[in-house]
């Protein structure tokens, strides 16, 4: 699959959706817009109720990220879990080599 530079260097698009009984606005870029789609549709849920989920798992860390940056997150993880990926812990913060 090949995503062409326009379409994946495109800047944050917001969307108001509902979520825990309230509108709320949320910034993604449309790539992940399309990936957060997607996985709802994988999933049978609409996609309201997906970012919910995601919403629950963020607010349950010691220190959540913003609901955006937790998406992000989250889909890069089922992307990962998806192509069978690595089980290995990630770097902590701060623990990628420099170049």
């Amino acid at each position: 699959m090949s995503i062409a530079p326009d379409d994946l260097f495109h800047g944050p698009v917001k969307r108001s959706i509902q979520i825990a009984g309230h509108m709320t606005s949320i910034s993604l870029e449309p790539l992940f817009w399309g990936l957060l789609k997607s996985a709802a549709e994988a999933r049978g849920l609409p996609l309201n109720a997906l970012v919910a989920r995601i919403d629950v798992e963020r607010i349950a860390v010691e220190q959540p990220p913003n609901l955006a940056s937790a998406i992000r997150l989250w889909l890069v993880r089922d992307v990962i879990e998806a192509r069978g990926g690595a089980a290995s812990p990630l770097p902590q913060a701060g623990g990628v080599a420099e170049a």
